[in-house]
């Protein structure tokens, strides 16, 4: 039994969605620091000063009484929150990995279908015969009719 493991993990299939599979969580870290630490500070800054992190709405009131300044108090309090700062930044996350995706299959695909001009065709069909010659020819050998 470990040896049909064995041989089905180390398919090539496998080990390149494997690999893909580890790449893919290291860029969306990447870019979830990416929104997170460099995109959303300036904006927030432009806005007034809005800490999207901490754009929230209080649903239900915790053990202690709101307001509450950020999500983590709010979120020691015990109050319900539904975090629209978060989904935000979640949003933007998967906006800048799609485009990132997007632009990696385009050019996978750029590579992949980017093939030579086909030659120029050295034959042509006799109207007559329906027979291959020579696109210099002037008659068809096959059925002696004359070509224009």
């Amino acid at each position: 039994m470990f040896k049909e493991f064995k041989a089905f993990a180390m398919r090539g299939n496998v080990v390149d969605m494997a690999v893909g599979i580890i790449i893919g969580g290291a860029f969306g870290t990447i870019v979830k620091s990416l929104v997170d630490d460099v995109l959303m500070p300036p904006i927030g800054l432009m806005l007034g000063g809005v800490d999207f992190s901490d754009l929230f709405v209080t649903l239900k009131q915790g053990a202690t009484a709101g307001p509450y300044a950020t999500l983590a108090i709010a979120k020691s309090a015990g109050a319900v929150t539904m975090n629209v700062g978060l989904f935000m930044n979640a949003v933007i996350s998967f906006l800048i990995v799609a485009f990132a995706v997007f632009l990696l299959i385009k050019a996978i695909n750029k590579l992949q279908f980017s093939k030579e001009a086909p030659a120029a065709a050295t034959t042509k069909d006799c109207p007559r015969c329906f027979s291959a010659i020579p696109i210099k020819a002037t008659r068809c050998p096959n059925c002696t009719s004359e070509l224009k």
